[in-house]
């Protein structure tokens, strides 16, 4: 045997995962749409007050709004879980990843007993009851084999615990690797929080004057 032979092989490359809510961007969109046109005809049309009233009001709105719709995702790759929240961005290792959990919100648990909330994975409580009932009448009456009623494969889950299963799985495989260890790191989102605090400080001296 050659000493190419005996070289260990490259591990398995996997492609990055990315999480987001297509309602939240499909609203996000449209308040924005909303907020832009009315704001945009203030800032044409109106007197001097009514035009610095418009401007201030699209620098609290438009990032808040952006924040909570179109900002938000969660990608997992091999070594590491980001997480981006409106506010914040949280990077977190593998291996400092203890677990995840969907109830109410889909959490992760670190191992050192922080937890962080992803806004990009809603939980839909109604969708969970849906499959659940699905699930429970497949195994009551299990469908035939063949014909109109025939059985299709699994009963789909959730979209958010469907979302949590991908995510245990990535962290199964990637937990014990060295490139996979490290803190938690979390970023402030100042791009969003700076204009919106002089949005709202801005607005309140308007509709003050």
């Amino acid at each position: 045997m050659t000493p190419q032979d005996r070289t260990t092989p490259p591990p398995q490359q996997y492609a990055e995962r990315s999480y987001r809510s297509p309602a939240a961007l499909a609203g996000g969109v449209l308040l924005l749409v909303l907020a832009l046109w009315l704001g945009g005809d203030a800032l044409l049309r109106g007197a001097a007050h009514t035009r610095l009233t418009a401007l201030f009001a699209l620098l609290l709105l438009v990032p808040l709004v952006t924040a909570y719709t179109l900002r938000p995702v969660v990608r997992a790759g091999q070594d590491r879980l980001t997480i981006r929240n409106p506010f914040r961005t949280i990077t977190l290792p593998w291996g400092a990843v203890e677990g995840l959990r969907a109830s109410f919100s889909t959490e992760v648990f670190t191992t050192g007993g922080d937890k962080y909330q992803m806004w990009a994975i809603p939980v839909s409580l109604r969708q969970r009851k849906k499959a659940n009932r699905q699930a429970m009448r497949g195994a009551t009456a299990p469908r035939p084999r063949f014909g109109p009623n025939a059985d299709v494969g699994p009963v789909p889950r959730a979209m958010a615990d469907q979302a949590l299963d991908e995510l245990r799985e990535i962290k199964e495989r990637g937990e014990e690797r060295e490139s996979a260890q490290g803190k938690p790191v979390v970023r402030w989102a100042y791009e969003v929080i700076s204009p919106s605090v002089v949005g709202a400080i801005g607005l309140a001296v308007m509709i003050a004057l």
